[in-house]
């Protein structure tokens, strides 16, 4: 008796525990969302209205003229070039990062070599340090190079980057070795069973990848403001930073708020069209049933 009456409160406690994860869920979306609505209506305020009205959701009247300066301003703040500059920037490293990772998980994965695991697991090791470790010998490489000033000193740093490497090693590892050895029965190479079996296969979790390279790539700050000094060369970050002091003080901050959700803008897009590539992340295994 005590039994079946246990399993009658069930389905209510479980309804229950549905609504109370709901309402967190909203209570951390509203955590995240209000500074952000507050920032867009932040950029359609008056500066007078900024300053005088406090804290308020909405402002009293719409003003575009917040916009209309940050598109005009072409001299001390080139927004638009900056955007353009961040998109060439986050596609070429990209695009270049799915090839180095590619090939470097292949060679983890499916070919066997004297100290492979060992190398691997020590490079692993490595990329615990914190990065800011590496900033001045990074930039002596870069310097010694002529990149700095240059799109090829955001490009270059950090194509081989071990956790990208780490999630396409375990991705291949989940491909069965038998299609390796079928295809080399045939005759093929190495490369051809890279190109034509394994790339095919590992497609899923290179967008994954490309995905949070092309953000990680725009989302970059403290990089960029080290090796530009150019205003019409910068990425939108190091432009952002430029601008607070532009714009500080209280003066602009209108057209300073605005500046920013341009900025957000192609990876608020990238976010809304990739969305589902992004739960793809959390499966590490291939894509073949068993």
């Amino acid at each position: 008796m005590v039994r079946s009456a246990s399993i009658r409160r069930s389905p209510r406690s479980g309804g229950i525990s549905k609504y109370m994860a709901y309402l967190f869920l909203i209570v951390i979306c509203l955590i995240w969302a209000v500074p952000i609505l507050f920032g867009i209506t932040t950029s359609f305020r008056s500066q007078t209205e900024v300053v005088s009205a406090g804290f308020r959701l909405f402002p009293e009247s719409w003003n575009f003229e917040n916009y209309t300066a940050i598109l005009d301003n072409t001299s001390t703040a080139p927004i638009l070039q900056w955007l353009w500059n961040s998109v060439f920037i986050a596609t070429l490293h990209t695009l270049l990062v799915v090839v180095v990772i590619s090939i470097t998980g292949y060679g983890y994965s499916r070919m066997n070599f004297k100290g492979r695991d060992a190398l691997f697991f020590t490079l692993l090791g490595i990329s615990f340090f914190p990065g800011v470790v590496n900033l001045i010998p990074s930039y002596k490489i870069i310097d010694a190079l002529g990149w700095v000033n240059t799109s090829w000193a955001m490009i270059i740093p950090g194509l081989a980057g071990m956790g990208n490497i780490f999630l396409v090693r375990q991705f291949m590892n989940g491909i069965p070795k038998d299609l390796d050895e079928s295809a080399r029965v045939d005759g093929a190479s190495d490369f051809r069973i890279y190109f034509s079996i394994i790339l095919p296969l590992v497609k899923p979790v290179l967008i994954v990848c490309a995905l949070f390279s092309f953000t990680g790539s725009w989302n970059d700050f403290l990089w960029p403001v080290i090796v530009y000094t150019d205003v019409e060369k910068m990425p939108v970050t190091a432009g952002l930073l430029l601008l607070q002091d532009i714009y500080g003080n209280y003066r602009m901050i209108g057209q300073l708020m605005g500046s920013a959700i341009l900025a957000i803008i192609p990876t608020l897009l990238l976010f809304l069209f990739a969305q589902k590539y992004f739960v793809q992340s959390i499966n590490l295994n291939s894509g073949i049933k068993g």
